[in-house]
């Protein structure tokens, strides 16, 4: 877990004897929220004095990813490792399409029953860990909803969200929301430094302040503005140009740029023509995991682009 995270973890913990059935652990991306969760998960399943020890066989289970108490439910396209059938001879859920799917599938949902309606392995909770919640399917979501209406003894879900308000309101008002926050540009740059991350201030204002996201972008590098030919490629345009965007409707107004994306002066009169295009990108990222011509789509993103002329 990440060490600006640690005093929410530690707020977490002095509240153990009457946590809620549910938790939202939501924020905005690359701040740390997944890492949290799964700490926050294993300090639910600790035996140990201290929680989390770390060395009791409830967390050595947990850090070795086999848990009998734990689950987690994530988009087929996240998985670290395909599924595989009883037999464990072939990644069978992976085999059957073409494509590993975005969304969390009601499949996966309804399969938690047979989960948390038995009794724990170990006599303690069980935790089902849902990420990132808002890309599970309408029929997924309604299927949890009920699992939070009428929670089993002894079940604590944690879902993790990047877009809370994506969720429906019922599923919102079943949790005790968590915040996970951006850190103070301080407590990022001493962490990106000590990650041993070059020309750290750049990346950071690039990444809105969210120090995973910078050493991402970093390790990624910025989208080139051009066509791209995968669905994977779409979203990282997307944002590339809005943040572009935004630089640019700042420098027409005679402000220093947020994103640090290059580009010289703007005349003023082109501000508002570059705040409307931020914010159809803003809309374009929506759809960006939609099943689009990639090649289309990016070029269309790209001729919508203002000219400063």
């Amino acid at each position: 877990m990440h060490p600006w995270n640690q005093p929410i973890l530690d707020s977490l913990a002095r509240r153990l004897e009457r946590l809620p059935h549910a938790l939202l652990v939501h924020g905005p991306r690359g701040v740390g929220k997944l890492a949290f969760a799964e700490r926050a998960a294993q300090l639910l399943l600790c035996e140990g004095a201290n929680r989390p020890c770390g060395a009791c066989d409830g967390c050595r289970w947990f850090l070795g990813g086999n848990h009998p108490d734990f689950r987690r439910i994530e988009p087929e396209v996240l998985w670290k490792e395909p599924a595989r059938d009883a037999d464990d001879e072939a990644p069978a859920r992976r085999a059957a399409a073409k494509q590993p799917s975005l969304v969390i599938k009601v499949e996966q949902v309804r399969e938690l029953a047979d989960f948390l309606y038995v009794r724990s392995h170990r006599g303690r909770l069980r935790v089902a860990l849902v990420h990132p919640a808002e890309d599970m399917n309408e029929n997924a979501a309604n299927a949890l909803l009920k699992g939070l209406e009428e929670p089993p003894a002894g079940a604590v879900f944690i879902l993790v969200s990047h877009r809370p308000a994506q969720l429906l309101p019922t599923i919102r008002s079943r949790c005790v929301a968590i915040p996970v926050p951006i850190p103070s540009r301080e407590v990022a740059l001493a962490w990106l430094s000590s990650q041993g991350l070059k020309d750290a201030e750049r990346w950071l204002a690039y990444a809105g302040g969210a120090p995973l996201l910078a050493q991402q972008s970093a390790a990624k590098g910025i989208a080139e503005l051009a066509p791209v030919d995968s669905r994977d490629g779409l979203e990282p345009l997307a944002e590339a140009l809005q943040k572009t965007a935004i630089d640019r409707a700042l420098r027409a107004f005679g402000l220093p740029p947020k994103y640090q994306t290059a580009g010289g002066a703007v005349p003023p009169a082109r501000a508002r023509e570059w705040l409307a295009f931020a914010r159809q990108m803003g809309q374009d990222r929506l759809l960006c995991r939609h099943p689009l011509n990639p090649r289309l789509f990016s070029a269309a993103m790209l001729a919508a682009m203002p000219k400063d002329r």
